[in-house]
């Protein structure tokens, strides 16, 4: 099980990282972002308040501290990282699909400005 936390815990964050903007709550994916967010922060509160206080928040500063106690997480924290991981493979899939559905449009759009 604690293999299972450390791979949910590095997905969230290489994929917080990777979309800061989505991380951050702005754009489309704003209420898509804030649920992420929200999930590991109301299902690891006990973790964060008693392992990660004085962390300071963003960059992924917090998900490192949770994996750096990562055998102290109750069940709740590791099924609040692996719904939270959950949803970002969802939007990451959705996003991919919207980007394949509108390549040609994009492309077109793309062509449309430079000439």
């Amino acid at each position: 099980m604690k293999r299972l936390t450390i791979c949910l815990i590095a997905i969230c964050a290489v994929s917080l990282a990777a979309m800061p903007a989505f991380a951050a709550g702005q754009g489309p994916g704003e209420a898509a972002g804030q649920a992420i967010v929200d999930t590991v922060a109301n299902g690891c509160k006990v973790e964060i308040e008693s392992y990660c206080a004085g962390v300071t928040p963003g960059e992924g500063r917090v998900l490192a501290c949770l994996y750096a106690n990562g055998d102290k997480l109750s069940g709740m924290c590791e099924y609040a990282l692996y719904d939270a991981a959950a949803q970002l493979e969802r939007a990451v899939s959705l996003l991919t699909f919207v980007a394949s559905e509108c390549a040609d449009d994009l492309k077109k759009q793309k062509t449309l400005r430079r000439g």
